[in-house]
């Protein structure tokens, strides 16, 4: 197995912590959890469909450094402050994946970095 590539762009939020956007490993690329930062201005976007949106965009952002697409991802995480936003979630979903549908697990949580109603994470398998 070959080393770890830390994947970073500008065109997703800059780290606010001891993490990297993601971790390449082999064919298999490990994305750290997003919130809905813009990453122009590192401000949260207001509401939930905006923020979101925002957390697709900016993970489809990471994934596209790693040289990948969100059709590469087997794995989602999805964390939300308030479980009654899963519908939103589900329809704003359809719009950046298609079938097959990664895995995924939906985890309702008191509280996110920033204020944050949604957080997600992922990952990618590579194709050759």
């Amino acid at each position: 197995m070959s080393g770890k590539i830390m994947i970073q762009t500008p065109d997703a939020p800059a780290a606010i912590g001891t993490y990297s956007q993601a971790i390449r490993v082999g064919d298999t690329v490990y994305l750290s959890g997003q919130i809905g930062l813009d990453p122009g201005t590192m401000q949260m976007v207001e509401g939930i469909e905006a923020q979101i949106h925002r957390v697709f965009q900016n993970l489809r952002a990471v994934a596209a450094a790693a040289g990948s697409s969100m059709s590469d991802v087997v794995k989602l995480n999805v964390y939300l402050t308030d479980l009654t936003h899963f519908a939103k979630v589900n329809e704003i979903m359809a719009t950046y994946f298609h079938q097959p549908y990664p895995a995924r697990a939906a985890v309702g949580v008191p509280a996110l970095p920033r204020g944050a109603l949604v957080e997600m994470d992922g990952v990618l398998c590579l194709q050759e």
